[in-house]
């Protein structure tokens, strides 16, 4: 499932053509995604300008001249792709209409951005944009890890005592929002932590140091497009790179690539969950 990065990926794809243009005509396809789709959604759509588009954690938000806010959410196969207008140094003009095209918007400049859902695990809602916090996707998620609020003593404080693994911790929507296994297992490496270390174990130095590691990971994630595993594609239709640099993640056998060390990288399952690290380098 899209990650931060790859959100944040796709954010920036659709500001161009979305942020301050007007959705012409919205197409809705079927009535439901991974849940229903609002009632009327295509009329409360047409014709209302999109005044900012942001995200939080795992979701895109745009904010509508009507008081309410879109929420997108990719799920495991969800794309949002972006057609008739200029991208970069090419031009993409609009494909035939494809099987999973779920809801299409028709900008007033005329680029079109289709959202394509194969499996159908994505989801769509509308709500008031004042009350945008108190959504059931977003009312319990912690601070952003880019935020002011996401900082060594927070961090420290929310990970002492717990009896939790500091994977899972890390994974806790409600204790830093956006995180998930792939760049948890690379924060781990970069971090020297073993995944299996219960998270009120960790020093305060250790879980200071964490903060940093995460803002460098997610940082050098979304300047090469997110990470391309199976569906995920940027708006453009491009891939992400950010796989290409991977030390620990799906690269269970391979050397450590740490220096001088002669470690292997392996997997091992978390609550159902591959973790992939360096048992020589993570202690």
């Amino acid at each position: 499932m899209p990650e931060l990065p790859e959100v944040e990926t796709v954010r920036r794809g659709l500001l161009p053509v979305m942020e301050g243009a007007v959705i012409a005509q919205a197409e809705v396809n079927r009535p439901d995604l991974r849940w229903p789709l609002p009632e009327r959604m295509a009329d409360r759509l047409t014709g209302k300008r999109v005044t900012a588009l942001r995200r939080r954690s795992k979701y895109i938000l745009a904010d509508l001249d009507s008081g309410e806010t879109l929420l997108v959410h990719l799920g495991m196969s969800g794309r949002m792709l972006i057609s008739g207008t200029q991208l970069g140094t090419f031009y993409h003009d609009h494909p035939a209409p494809q099987k999973h095209d779920h809801v299409v918007l028709h900008m007033d400049g005329g680029a079109r951005i289709t959202f394509n859902d194969a499996r159908r695990f994505g989801a769509m809602d509308l709500m008031p944009t004042d009350r945008a916090q108190d959504h059931m996707l977003l009312k319990d998620l912690g601070p952003e890890p880019f935020g002011n609020d996401f900082n060594e003593p927070y961090l420290a404080a929310r990970l002492k005592g717990r009896k939790t693994p500091i994977k899972a911790a890390l994974l806790d929507q409600r204790i830093v929002a956006g995180l998930g296994n792939i760049y948890v297992a690379e924060t781990l490496f970069r971090a020297r932590i073993s995944p299996l270390r219960l998270a009120g174990d960790l020093s305060e130095t250790e879980a200071n140091g964490l903060v940093p590691i995460i803002r460098e990971v997610l940082a050098e994630a979304i300047e090469a497009g997110g990470s391309s595993l199976r569906d995920f594609r940027q708006a453009n239709g491009e891939l992400g790179y950010f796989s290409k640099h991977f030390q620990v993640y799906d690269r269970e056998g391979d050397p450590c690539e740490t220096p001088a060390c002669t470690g292997t990288i392996t997997r091992t399952v978390q609550s159902g969950r591959s973790s992939f690290w360096c048992p020589s380098c993570q202690r």
